[in-house]
């Protein structure tokens, strides 16, 4: 007997060509439609009875109001808030179970802390990836040069950003070479030392 192939139903999707993006602080997106799926996933990965409505209205808003907070730029940046709140949460309500269970369910209550601490680990990891994200890998090196003559004293900052070339850094440093001062001493060979008259 030969297996019947699936049947594909079309799906006529219409797609607004002049999006407004009134709802871009809570998702990041230009079209609202996508801003809306995101918003309603992240509330509803919430870990509060979604049954009692004045609850989970409660926690909505305020998470809601977190991720506007945070502004992200793009759908990116309104996938990592998401994520990010939904595993601080987690985290959050993993340690109230463990501590709202008696002492004697130590096992348990190690388990809660475990997974909270898993939890809290993905939050540390997404906030990275987010920084790294929104500063497009891009950092900043300030570097201080301070030279010094008898009474007078000079001090210049200057602040490189982007991707860090280190040629470039270094020539900022300094200009010219340092002058030696003192007689060079040439290091001696190990074990070769002259003895001293």
């Amino acid at each position: 007997m030969r297996k019947k192939k699936p049947t594909v139903r079309e799906r006529k999707i219409a797609i607004d060509p002049n999006p407004q993006g009134n709802l871009k602080p809570l998702g990041g997106g230009q079209y609202d439609d996508w801003n809306n799926w995101l918003a309603s996933r992240t509330s509803l990965a919430l870990p509060v009875n979604q049954m009692d409505d004045d609850r989970a209205t409660e926690a909505t808003v305020a998470v809601f109001s977190g991720m506007i907070a945070l502004k992200p730029a793009d759908p990116i940046e309104g996938i990592l808030i998401s994520q990010l709140v939904a595993a601080n949460q987690t985290s959050l309500e993993m340690y109230r179970r463990a501590w709202a269970l008696s002492s004697e369910y130590f096992e348990a209550r190690t388990k809660y802390l475990a997974l909270a601490d898993k939890a809290a680990r993905t939050v540390a990891s997404l906030t990275e990836r987010f920084d790294h994200h929104r500063g497009r890998g891009q950092q900043q090196i300030t570097v201080k040069h301070v030279t010094v003559n008898a009474d007078q004293a000079l001090v210049a900052e200057q602040v490189l950003t982007g991707k860090p070339d280190h040629t470039a850094v270094l020539t900022a440093i300094t200009e010219k070479p340092i002058q030696i001062v003192a007689e060079s001493i040439e290091p001696e060979a190990a074990g070769m030392g002259r003895k001293k008259e």
